[in-house]
């Protein structure tokens, strides 16, 4: 946000903007990518695609980890966005605060929840 006085031209805001869109762009393309992989995976998978081979696919380390950083990835993409829907459209700030905190605790159990799927197989 800016604010003109007369031919001075002051900036003021949080100046997050360009990081936050930055990270939006950079983890919608490693889900991207990841979904790439996974797809390519299922497709050149030979025989019928059941539970078994679904579980194969996630059952090694370095696929674990690459799933829970693009879950990650995705917590902060949705985190991003929806904390800029509340700031955008809520304008109540203890309503916005309370979303806010809803959503953190939110995203907070689907990350936990995910450990324990990714682990579990």
């Amino acid at each position: 946000m800016s604010v003109n006085y007369g031919s001075k031209r002051i900036v003021v805001g949080a100046h997050y903007g360009l990081r936050d869109w930055l990270s939006q762009r950079v983890t919608a393309a490693l889900m991207a990518l990841f979904t790439l992989i996974v797809l390519l995976q299922v497709i050149f998978s030979r025989g019928p695609m059941g539970y078994d081979k679904w579980a194969g696919i996630f059952s090694s380390q370095w696929m674990k980890v690459l799933t829970f950083t693009v879950i990650a990835a995705l917590l902060w993409h949705v985190w991003v966005g929806m904390r800029d829907v509340w700031m955008d459209y809520i304008k109540a700030v203890w309503l916005r605060l309370v979303l806010q905190v809803f959503t953190i605790v939110w995203l907070t159990a689907c990350a936990g929840w995910a450990i324990q799927v990714l682990w579990r197989l």
